[in-house]
């Protein structure tokens, strides 16, 4: 914060204080010149107006609160720049990333200064450690089928993974869905551990340059033929049967896919990016790059067993 706003914010704040300790300094003045509990020669509706002064318990509430406000802004920050002398701050403020989130716990710490925030989280670890230490001794098909374990995994999938996945784990354009038995990796226990610990990257690389516009077309037309689309050009999935050669490296001769590369496979009918013509070309044309943030230092691994376990969960009938 600047010089020029921390003087402003400090100015307003204090001038308000002061305000209210002179409106009620004013307020109990008697400055009619008529006695108090004499009429004051007001009257509306048969209410006749009376010179008292403010209640005694109203005018003290009133002192208390303002000499909080002081000593609130003594103690805590609020004017400005001024930290206030308990060295109490509510959270880490401009953290981009984890590390620099680490970085200023760190910080706070040598410098002896009390993050609310950082305090709340170790105080909900340690009283939530034996919770998740007995989760995380029981294996995820057991897990699976726990309906209290299932219960915290669904919270921490919410708060973590339905940005991407949904709050449904149904997916999105881009985003797999996780209800169903197509995998991209695996579906078993250990991959999708092994998915949420150290993430994914996946490219699908470009071919214009390869393949040229009408080649596109080609293997698109193939491609669509795989999953048995009715309708197609027959002559374009003759030539794009040979032009499939430049994908079996990756999605298999047969077009099933290879999880060790997370290529999916084209003969089924779900499509990560959409089933239309329109969007196979573009994945063809463009390429594309999906990316799965690795949640081991988030989260931590007895917490993933736990989301590994609900998510593993959605997709067992």
């Amino acid at each position: 914060m600047s010089s020029f706003w921390s003087i402003w914010i400090s100015v307003i704040t204090l001038g308000s204080i002061l305000g209210c300790y002179l409106l009620l300094r004013w307020c109990l003045a008697n400055k009619t010149g008529v006695e108090e509990g004499d009429d004051m020669h007001h009257e509306f509706d048969g209410i006749v107006e009376i010179n008292n002064q403010l209640p005694k318990w109203w005018t003290m509430l009133f002192y208390i609160c303002i000499v909080w406000g002081v000593v609130y802004l003594v103690l805590y920050p609020g004017l400005g720049s001024f930290k206030g002398v308990l060295n109490w701050q509510s959270s880490n403020q401009n953290i981009r990333s984890l590390a620099e989130s680490k970085a200023a716990v760190e910080a706070l710490k040598t410098n002896g200064i009390v993050s609310q925030y950082d305090r709340e989280v170790a105080a909900a670890d340690k009283a939530f450690a034996p919770i998740f230490e007995a989760y995380y001794q029981k294996s995820v098909e057991e897990l699976a089928k726990d309906p209290e374990a299932l219960k915290v995994g669904q919270r921490l999938f919410a708060q973590n993974c339905s940005q991407c996945h949904g709050s449904d784990a149904g997916g999105q354009r881009g985003f797999p869905s996780l209800i169903d038995d197509d995998w991209l990796y695996g579906g078993s226990p250990d991959k999708i551990k092994e998915t949420l610990l150290n993430g994914r990257k996946a490219m699908m690389p470009a071919w214009i340059d390869v393949l040229g516009a009408k080649g596109v077309d080609e293997v698109v037309a193939y491609t669509l033929s795989l999953s048995n689309r009715p309708d197609l050009d027959q002559s374009l999935v003759t030539a794009g049967k040979d032009k499939f050669t430049n994908c079996v490296a990756c999605h298999g001769p047969d077009g099933k896919g290879n999880q060790a590369f997370g290529a999916p496979n084209l003969t089924d009918q779900i499509w990560l990016y959409g089933a239309t013509e329109k969007s196979v070309t573009e994945t063809l044309t463009y390429g594309r790059n999906g990316v799965m943030p690795a949640f081991k230092d988030t989260l931590g691994e007895k917490k993933i067993h736990l989301v590994a376990s609900y998510v593993y969960s959605l997709s067992q009938k």
